[in-house]
């Protein structure tokens, strides 16, 4: 298990590099994303949501049967049709919030042994490579929203991780 940084930690803001080794510690990593998503009870972790500043991202919506991954994807089209979902990221655990974004996406993307592909995505997948996308460019799904509802979120998310180190610190005691 890989531990999983939250809002306010430094490399959620960054823009990632793009992978130049595709070898067994890429694999690896990749392994270790998807056991830490899968326990976290996600469906999208990016690197920098564990602490590398690598372009890459995993993908696992079992209802669908996909578990994928994309190393130095670019979207290359989005659909002018646009719609809203309600969005929670692994980064601000418990907390969700409309987003409005295309409602279909075409990724050109490598593998983790580095062959390329193109995907086309709609439904929760296009949605979910948007998400996880925006966390390479440095962006949050929070980034989306109007600047007081961005601000409310943070408040929320303050006041939860607050309460939760409160809570720690009286088990301890």
């Amino acid at each position: 298990m890989l531990d999983i940084y939250k809002l306010g930690d430094e490399i959620l803001g960054v823009r990632c590099t793009e992978v130049t080794d595709f070898d067994r510690p890429l694999e690896l990593l990749t392994e270790a994303m998807f056991e830490t998503m899968e326990e976290a009870e996600g469906i999208g972790l990016a690197a920098p949501q564990v602490g590398v500043d690598k372009r890459l991202f995993v993908i696992g919506i079992p209802a669908e049967g996909i578990r994928r991954v994309f190393v130095n994807p670019q979207i290359i089209e989005t659909s002018v049709e646009e719609g809203p979902y309600e969005e929670g990221c692994l980064s601000l655990p418990g907390l969700s919030h409309e987003v409005i974004r295309p409602l279909e996406v075409t990724v050109f993307a490598q593998d983790v042994h580095g062959k390329a592909f193109t995907l086309h995505a709609t439904g929760l997948l296009a949605r979910a490579i948007q998400h996880e996308y925006d966390h390479l460019d440095g962006k949050l799904y929070i980034d989306h929203l109007s600047p007081s509802e961005r601000k409310h979120m943070v408040e929320l998310f303050e006041r939860r991780q607050k309460n939760e180190r409160k809570g720690k610190s009286r088990r301890r005691g």
